[in-house]
């Protein structure tokens, strides 16, 4: 018996066939034949498709937890929080001991009332070697009668200030811990960029063990330029959250190396903090640790830089006590009596063209070819007074502190 297909039938049927077999060959053709995108794509059972991406190397390296898990465990027990206090003694004048009569009978030994006050200081530091000294700012125990240091293991010890400086606004205090202490890993402010992570640690409003994170806004911020002109120091300056207790802690890279020594913030601003360059304390803290006085020549002038401009303003300002030159140069605004300069024979007015022939025209400029010199070492300063130049001899001199 033979059967006879329409033609609709055979036309669909070759049509289904050949939908088969091209099916078929697809399927060998993905489970026999190796791919490179095997590893990044897989087939699941709900026709969905996942792409699952590898690893940045960046990510790879700091694995489950953050750099700065990392960098803070590396330095965090080092970090100690000191406690300062201070006794105040106020004078009151007492009307009896002004009077004549009561001198009479008991001189200048009249008994004077004299209360007493206590004052007590927070800051931060960091233990630097086995020997238990620690570094931290000299503002945060200056004048302390009593010092307090306490670990972050909650061991508690007396402080000793085996140095201080307050030009640059470090101190070494000493504790006897024997040598079970952690150490700080110091690193290198010299390798610091612009945009590196920083990373401060400290007791900020005495909430111990801190941790803020931050970049590197900036490198050798003046610190006349932030306006404490009282200090010689270019400073590291950085976002990362710098509080009132701070002051002496450290401030890490992404590796948990000290880089600078947290400081000052701008009372007037928010996100603007600064450190002491690392490599600047690790000289400053060897001089101190043997008992010297850290060298600090002087010349004894306050300072204006000036322009062509400005020195035009003030010739026109009819109220101006002094005629100026108009010319490049740092005006001198006033003169130390018995500093170098007054005895040199610089005057208010002068303006400074050189030192050692080299032109000078930002106080920043002046002050570190002074600061690179040697104490009583006779610089050659090029002035102009009025329409005449003249050449002066200079010998500097230790800054006394204030």
């Amino acid at each position: 018996m033979r059967f006879h297909l329409s033609p609709f039938i055979r036309k669909n049927s070759i049509r289904v066939f050949s939908v088969l077999i091209g099916t078929l060959l697809l399927l060998g053709t993905l489970l026999g034949t190796p791919s490179y995108a095997e590893s990044a794509v897989a087939f699941v059972p709900n026709d969905s498709l996942t792409v699952t991406q590898k690893k940045s190397p960046a990510s790879a390296a700091i694995g489950a937890s953050s750099f700065v898990t990392a960098a803070v465990n590396r330095v965090g027990d080092a970090v100690v929080r000191i406690d300062t206090e201070r006794t105040i003694t106020h004078r009151i004048a007492d009307p009896f001991s002004e009077d004549p009569f009561f001198r009479r009978f008991f001189g200048d030994g009249f008994p004077q009332q004299m209360p007493t006050e206590q004052m007590r200081g927070l800051g931060s530091g960091f233990i630097i070697n086995k020997g238990g000294l620690v570094l931290t700012n000299a503002h945060v125990v200056d004048k302390a009668d009593k010092v307090t240091v306490r670990l972050k293991d909650g061991r508690t010890f007396v402080g000793k200030v085996q140095g201080a400086d307050e030009v640059t606004d470090l101190a070494l205090v000493k504790i006897d811990a024997g040598s079970d202490l952690p150490v700080a890993s110091l690193g290198s402010s010299s390798d610091v960029q612009v945009g590196d992570w920083a990373i401060a640690v400290g007791n900020p409003l005495g909430l111990d063990n801190t941790v803020t994170l931050g970049i590197i806004s900036t490198l050798k911020r003046s610190s006349a330029l932030i306006g404490i002109g009282n200090k010689r120091l270019d400073f590291i300056q950085t976002d990362a959250a710098i509080n009132p207790g701070n002051s002496g802690g450290p401030l890490l890279n992404a590796q948990g190396e000290v880089i600078g020594i947290n400081t000052a913030i701008r009372g007037d601003a928010t996100g603007i903090g600064f450190a002491i360059p690392i490599d600047k304390a690790k000289t400053i803290a060897a001089q101190l640790e043997n008992g010297q006085k850290v060298a600090h020549p002087y010349l004894g002038v306050r300072m204006q830089d000036l322009t062509p401009e400005l020195a035009n303003q003030i010739n026109e300002n009819p109220n101006a006590p002094i005629q100026v030159p108009e010319v490049n140069g740092i005006l001198v605004a006033g003169v130390v009596p018995n500093s170098p300069a007054a005895k040199a024979g610089i005057r208010m007015g002068d303006v400074l063209l050189q030192v050692d022939r080299q032109q000078v025209t930002q106080s920043e400029q002046l002050l570190n070819i002074v600061e690179n010199s040697q104490i009583g070492q006779v610089l050659q300063i090029k002035v102009q007074r009025g329409n005449q130049t003249q050449e002066l001899s200079v010998r500097t001199a230790q800054l006394q502190d204030s």
